[in-house]
């Protein structure tokens, strides 16, 4: 379920619910709805795309900082976001576009921009499996792309 911008950016129909609307995802991740939850919820899901903490404790700033860090934590732990780790030494989230729930098998790439330090999920390439050798234990994959993103590119004629 995603909406098309006229500019070809995709974007999560989560962008155009109601707080109360999210209770059904949350309760099928297994997570009680409180009202702070569901607006820290909404919050990440009017996220275009990835943001760290510190952006989302400006958006929520009368909720206290380390309830929206527990909260983060409860939402990765329940497959609600994912996290990135960009290189730039702010961790990056992005919620799941998968009806709320990231799957394994979806892991997709990431694109970080080293002009405006944004990091973009790029949804439609999956990050390939990889047979590793007989005793080695994968615990994360991270698949990030650096470069300029087509912003920067057109605003700094690159």
């Amino acid at each position: 379920m995603d909406a098309y911008l006229c500019c070809c950016q995709q974007i999560s129909i989560h962008f155009f619910m109601k707080t109360e609307d999210y209770t059904p995802i949350l309760e099928s991740a297994g997570i009680r709805p409180t009202s702070t939850r569901l607006l820290i919820y909404e919050a990440i899901a009017r996220n275009s795309d990835t943001f760290s903490l510190s952006t989302l404790e400006r958006q929520l700033d009368s909720i206290d900082k380390s309830v929206i860090f527990r909260t983060l934590v409860l939402f990765h732990e329940h497959h609600l976001i994912h996290s990135v780790d960009d290189g730039s030494g702010s961790h990056k989230y992005c919620i799941c576009h998968n009806h709320g729930h990231c799957h394994e098998e979806e892991a997709h790439c990431h694109f970080y921009c080293e002009i405006c330090q944004n990091t973009y999920c790029l949804n439609e390439d999956l990050i390939p499996h990889i047979d590793l050798p007989e005793g080695f234990i994968a615990r994360k994959v991270n698949y990030i792309v650096k470069g300029i993103c087509a912003k920067c590119a057109a605003k700094h004629s690159v």
